[in-house]
């Protein structure tokens, strides 16, 4: 199973973030399954590749250690694949919102930790 993480610390206000992420995932072609105050679910929609490499994504926001103006939160991007190459799809997938996290306008990312 090739499995993906990075923890961000961003300058935006808790309350306001979730909204965004939802948003910034769609974005990213990914299809929101479930979602609540501080975990979003979201998979890769069907359809283009093989089962076993469609992905899943996990944002862990935590609220608990939230500020008014900094946040942190963690992502975890999976799939069923095997990660016999450096350059897999769970991978290009992982760089893709990984990116889209850290260039985000709506927010200032203070620091990323990938994993």
């Amino acid at each position: 199973m090739a499995r993906y993480t990075c923890s961000f610390t961003i300058s935006i206000n808790v309350d306001n973030l979730q909204p965004l992420l939802l948003d910034l995932l769609q974005n990213c072609d990914l299809e929101i399954q479930y979602y609540n105050h501080d975990y979003i679910l979201a998979r890769e929609i069907p359809g283009n590749i093989p089962f076993s490499k469609l992905v899943k994504v996990e944002v862990f926001i935590e609220k608990s250690t939230a500020t008014e103006t900094e946040t942190r939160m963690s992502i975890v991007i999976k799939n069923e694949e095997l990660p016999l190459q450096l350059h897999n799809h769970c991978r290009e997938i992982f760089d893709f919102v990984k990116q889209a996290i850290e260039q985000n306008r709506y927010w200032h990312l203070i620091e990323s930790i990938a994993g």
